[in-house]
């Protein structure tokens, strides 16, 4: 089934995805209590402010200090992936940055687990996938998280189709055994 939305203007949103690791292994999600994405769960993370022309490794770092209280340095802060979506849920383009932060977060340096846009809660990566995630992250984005962990992926998601499609047009795995 398809749904024609060549001739609908979409705005076009840019956004980081931050994932956080713990000492156990286990990434920091948000269970969200509003939308978008309610009762979901995602990583932390949230738009690019452009009339600032900030970057997405600054939105990163402002996110995640806003979200959880963390403080991260600039070299603390690795892209790890690249996501476009058309068309997602018929309402907007998408242009996701995926972050991950280098070095183990401790609990304690989590300044609070609730806020106004739900609970953050570590989780181990292998139940993640058996979480209500968004349809792209569960189909898509999540896989190759897991697959290209400590390396790189860019990829493209056409969601006017259903089932939406994938595209990944750049990727490299990590050296390193995790």
């Amino acid at each position: 089934m398809s749904t024609d939305l060549s001739d609908k203007s979409l705005p076009y949103r840019i956004a980081v995805l931050c994932y956080l690791r713990d000492a156990e292994g286990r990434l920091l999600m948000l269970h969200r209590c509003k939308p978008p994405n309610q009762g979901m769960y995602s990583p932390i993370g949230g738009k690019l402010e452009p009339t600032t022309g900030e970057s997405p490794h600054g939105c990163a770092i402002r996110e995640t200090k806003e979200e959880t209280g963390l403080v991260v340095k600039e070299g603390e802060m690795r892209l790890m992936g690249m996501v476009s979506e058309t068309a997602y849920e018929g309402e907007c383009h998408w242009l996701l940055f995926l972050f991950e932060v280098t070095r183990v977060v401790g609990h304690d340096e989590i300044v609070a687990y609730e806020m106004d846009e739900g609970t953050l809660e570590w989780l181990d990566r292998d139940h993640i996938q058996s979480l209500d995630l968004p349809k792209t992250d569960r189909e898509i984005i999540w896989p190759l998280v897991s697959e290209y962990a400590g390396g790189f992926f860019a990829c493209h998601i056409d969601c006017r189709t259903e089932p939406m499609t994938s595209t990944v047009f750049e990727s490299w795995k990590s050296n390193e055994t995790n």
